[in-house]
């Protein structure tokens, strides 16, 4: 195997022992971004710059400076601020406008090392899982190029799977790390709320989003948790025998394609099998909560937050001037009422932030009541669907609203705050498959570590084809 097909740790510990250079993985990983350029993941890529960071980086190296991301390449979501590249957001109001700063995200993986790849291709304004992105275009799945490759984090996924990168960083509202992870194969990791900073990312809801890693392995994910959360703690030890796993009775397990179904349950065989204790646990009650606070937080928050981002980190245009911006339809459709009879009250965003608190709530007794160390469900109810399909997609011979379809498992753990890991458990008709846990708030780490475990027993997953 080539060492641009390894993990980034493993990259990294090449680099470290001098076995190869960061220029040299550099112009392996420019060569195939220019033959994969039908996938559409970067909408800013700059070989001159990414090989004068890894120069820099081997210079470091060969003078003995060792650090936990150095001479290694990371491609950003662009809803995140990074000097020297301009920050779309993936919409027409804010195409070519440079940040004035690193977002602080950034600054973390820069003083690590890290070289900055380039800039990923998401759905617009961040609001959808499709990647079908009007202003920039769709976001293939190396996969099958006729198919979505997840969203919003769409080019983070693909660009990670397709080899193009060691790990990308995302960012996840209502699914928006873990769909594409699960859709193009990776792991990914939602973080705790409020664990990684917000600093100068382009936000939808301050109570929902969060910045996260993805990456080929957990180990990797690990790896830019430290980074990313400041947090170096050792993962506690994690034995799969007497791990106690929830099954969620209601809803995150009914109604699957069958092909979903089918690696999911292989997976759980294979957990049994390693000692996993899988425990049915009733989460009664999580999708009401869970609608109740969604849509309202998150759309209130976002006339409130975005303008202020743009304000306070001088981006140059107005609230409206973004809105009348948006290309998108599907993403028009939501953000246009906005700003006239379709905004959001306060008082019905108050009572949301209450059923929130009773969404927590009813998480918290789950994990009590069942003695668990987390819920696991698969992470979408079905494979990539073909690109175009924005409004519906075919789930069991029936039309179903794509979007509410595919955030439906891992929308309840993101309105909860909580943190959510999703795994690559193999191929359904040649698409990948996605097992997904949720976790007690705050427990990322043992999150990370329960991941890693599991990762050992479960299938190892191939490698999606070379861009042709």
């Amino acid at each position: 195997m080539e060492l641009i097909d390894r993990t980034g740790t493993e990259v990294r510990d090449a680099l470290a022992r001098g076995a190869t250079t960061s220029r040299a993985l550099v112009d392996a990983l420019i060569a195939r971004t220019e033959a994969a350029k039908r996938l559409n993941v970067y909408v800013e890529f700059d070989p001159d710059g990414l090989r004068a960071q890894a120069e820099a980086a081997d210079a470091r190296l060969a003078a003995g400076e060792r650090l936990p991301l150095l001479g290694v390449p990371v491609a950003l979501k662009d809803n995140i601020e990074a000097v020297g590249f301009a920050c779309g957001n993936g919409t027409g109001a804010l195409q070519g406008r440079h940040p004035l700063q690193d977002a602080e995200l950034v600054r973390r993986l820069r003083a690590a090392g890290a070289l900055i790849a380039g800039k990923a291709g998401l759905h617009e304004l961040a609001f959808g899982i499709t990647n079908n992105n009007a202003v920039t275009g769709a976001v293939r799945n190396p996969w099958n190029v006729d198919r979505i490759p997840g969203g919003s984090s769409g080019g983070c996924g693909a660009a990670v799977a397709a080899r193009l990168v060691p790990a990308a960083i995302g960012t996840d509202t209502g699914g928006s790390v873990r769909i594409p992870s699960a859709l193009c194969g990776i792991a990914g990791l939602r973080p705790t709320v409020g664990r990684v900073s917000a600093d100068g990312i382009a936000p939808i809801s301050a109570t929902r989003d969060t910045a996260g890693p993805m990456a080929r392995s957990v180990a990797d994910l690990v790896l830019l948790d430290e980074v990313l959360a400041g947090d170096r703690s050792p993962l506690p030890d994690v034995t799969l025998r007497g791990l106690r796993l929830g099954l969620p009775e209601q809803g995150f397990w009914e109604d699957l394609d069958p092909g979903v179904r089918g690696a999911a349950d292989a997976a759980l065989e294979a957990l049994r099998a390693a000692g996993v204790a899988l425990v049915p646990v009733s989460l009664d009650g999580v999708q009401q909560a869970n609608g109740e606070a969604g849509f309202p937080i998150a759309l209130y928050e976002f006339v409130r937050d975005m303008t202020r981002y743009l304000r306070d980190r001088q981006r140059g245009i107005s609230f409206e001037e973004l809105i009348a911006g948006i290309g998108s339809p599907d993403v028009k459709a939501i953000a246009a009422p906005l700003l006239g009879d379709g905004a959001i009250p306060e008082a019905v965003y108050r009572q949301a932030l209450v059923a929130r608190e009773r969404l927590q709530g009813l998480y918290a007794s789950a994990f009590d009541a069942g003695g668990l160390d987390a819920v696991v469900f698969p992470t979408t109810p079905l494979a990539a669907a073909p690109i175009g399909q924005d409004e519906t997609v075919m789930l069991n011979g029936r039309a179903c609203p794509t979007f509410p379809t595919f955030i439906r498992n891992t929308d309840p753990g993101s309105n909860a705050g909580i943190p959510g890991l999703t795994v690559p458990i193999g191929l359904a008709d040649g698409l990948p498959v996605g097992l997904a846990l949720d976790a007690r708030a705050g427990s990322d780490r043992r999150l990370l570590a329960i991941g890693a475990a599991l990762e050992a027993v479960l299938a190892p997953m191939p490698q999606a084809p070379l861009p042709q």
